[in-house]
This record gives C-alpha cells, structure tokens and sequence, in this order.
C-alpha cells in the first residue's frame, strides 16, 4: 500500500468496517462508538491519510482557495502586497494559488483561466501593462467569481479594489522639488494605459499648475516597457533639450535608476545639476548613490485590505446575503526625501 494514496476504502478494509464508517469516524460522529473512532484516527494517522480536497471541494462546492494575479514578483512592491494577502487568508482559513502575468496580457487571460479551472472561490487581480482590453474579466465575474482589484484596475464601478492615492503621491512629490527651487521638471511616464500612470501624470501636471509653472509636452516622455534602458535613452533625451530639465519625476524607482544612470553618464551632479524622484520606494532606492527621494506605497496594509475585501464577497456569496456592494479603499503614500533631492541652499 502506498501511503501517499491510501483512500478511505483501505481503512475501512484494514478495520474490517465499511468506509461510510470510517468517514463518520474521522468527522466524529455521534453515533460512531469512541472504540471505532480511536481505531480509525490511530490507523490513519499511521497510514499518513489525506482527506481528497478536490473532491470535498466538488462536494462542498467551495475550496477555501483564493487565486492572485500579480504583475511581477520580482518588483518590490508586489513582494510586500503578496506578503498581506497571504497573512490574511491563511489566518482565515484559506490557501493561496499565486500566478504571475510577467505584464504580459496573454499570460494574464492563461492565468484567470487557469485559476477559474482551479475552482478558487475569488481572485485578487492587478492588471499587466499591455492589458487593454478586459472581456477575459468580465467573464470571470459574469460566471459569479469574486474579484477584487488591487494597485491597477480599469474602470468597472460593479468591482471593488484598493488603492493607493496615486495622485496625491505624485502631487507632494514634485511640490517637493519645486520647493527646493527646481523649475523645469520633466517627467518619466510608465504604460499611459494603467490608471496608475494617467493618476500621477495628473498629480505632477496641477503640482506644476498651482506654482505658476509651465507644462511642457517635450518634458513628459513615455517608457511604457517600465525597463531600466528604456529609462536612460528617455533621460538622454531629456537631458539633450535647451535648457534641460533641472529635475526628473520618474513613475516608479527602475526609471529613477535608468535616469539616474544617464545623468552620471552625462557628467552631471544628482541633485546639484538635476534632482531626481522616484515612486515606490523600492528597497534599493535607499542604497542608491545618491539615496533615491521616493513615494513609499503601503504594499502589505494594500495584500491585508484586498484580502480582507475579497474573503468578506465570499463569504456573503456563501451565505446568500446577495451581491456585495462594491468598495474602494484607498491607501495614503508616503513622502521619503532622500539626497537625489534636497538642493543646497
């Protein structure tokens, strides 16, 4: 007998008793005699028995499963939101199947399928970069499966997600340049299509705006890739106007390195020549030289939040309370000033 396969029929047959038996024994049944019960539990615990999940699940048409997409592991960010997610679900009883888009959109519709496969009772989703379109979404929630958003959505006011104030983060980051004196501050956007982006283009647009300083198209150049060497050719762009920008806003921290890399590159002292900041707060931005100014994102208050939001859709599905109204939560950023910044007085 193999112990990793060992069903309840090959206890029941070892016991000489039936499996329904067994199965009341192992569920502690009333009715079950306290002999019968130590017999079964002391054999299946010798035996390593393992109830089948997929087929409880099948039974229970619920397997305290929930899926996550996530963008990219390797980002910082996503680590600590991962880290949330699973401190919340596994205290409530639920385990998590984790997939990765890799920013792709086909890898994106592959993993919902695959997770809807999977029978997981809701899903936690942060769209990829290249998705624009959302029919495979919608099909998700059309077939009854709970989604909940988090940090990227697209616009479906029947969904609940939680967010970061992307806006307000991008607004107290320029306001912060311009205090230190800068006047021609250009800016790294990342994918134009992410809500995110069009989020903090808006932030640094009426930071500009309630200073008196002018928007200048030339100064907002796109990296819709989000790569480190899409980042540098931007800034030597950048850096090639007359007169050239005296402070970058870059999306997220990989282009505050790209650009950091091509303002060195140029010869150019960082903040003396031009001042740079960055969002996310990656854990590489204080090791940066000089240390990185950024927005810090409360990634695991945001895994503990859509968690949180996600288990509560289940279980009022579960019990028939009718469709949960849909809620945004939104998570304030943080200010981190660091020397890429601060000017001398």
């Amino acid at each position: 007998m193999k112990f990793n396969q060992v069903t309840i029929k090959d206890i029941a047959r070892e016991l000489g008793i039936s499996p329904s038996t067994v199965s009341r024994a192992l569920k502690d049944h009333p009715d079950i005699s306290s002999e019968t019960k130590k017999a079964v539990n002391a054999l299946a615990d010798k035996l390593n028995y393992q109830p089948n999940i997929v087929a409880l699940s099948l039974r229970q048409k619920k397997t305290n499963t929930i899926g996550v997409v996530i963008p990219e592991l390797v980002h910082f960010f996503f680590s600590t939101v991962i880290s949330g997610i699973e401190d919340v679900a596994y205290e409530a009883g639920y385990s998590v199947i984790i997939t990765q888009s890799n920013e792709s959109f086909d890898r994106e519709v592959t993993d919902l399928k695959a997770l809807f496969n999977s029978r997981v009772d809701g899903m936690l989703l942060s769209i990829s970069r290249e998705t624009t379109n959302y029919d495979h979404i919608e099909s998700i929630l059309s077939k009854g499966v709970p989604i909940v958003f988090y940090d990227r959505m697209y616009n479906n006011p029947n969904t609940s997600k939680v967010i970061v104030d992307d806006y307000v983060g991008a607004k107290e980051a320029v306001g912060h340049l311009i205090e230190q004196g800068c006047k021609r501050i250009a800016h790294l956007q990342a994918a134009p299509n992410l809500l995110i982006s069009e989020d903090r283009l808006r932030g640094y647009k009426d930071a500009l705006r309630e200073a008196n300083l002018p928007y200048q198209e030339n100064f907002v150049l796109q990296c819709p890739s989000g790569t480190l060497e899409e980042a540098e050719k931007a800034t030597r762009k950048l850096l090639a106007l007359t007169p050239p920008p005296d402070a970058i806003f870059a999306n997220n921290d990989m282009l505050a390195m790209g650009a950091m890399k091509a303002i060195k590159e140029k010869g150019l002292n960082i903040p003396g020549d031009v001042a740079l900041m960055g969002f996310s707060n990656w854990f590489f931005s204080q090791l940066m030289d000089p240390p990185l100014s950024s927005v810090d994102q409360p990634g695991y208050e945001m895994g503990q939040e859509a968690a949180r939001l996600l288990i509560r859709h289940i279980e009022m599905k579960d019990k028939d309370q009718g469709e949960p109204q849909p809620e945004t939560k939104v998570l304030k950023t943080r200010l981190i000033v660091r020397q890429s910044s601060i000017k001398k007085k």
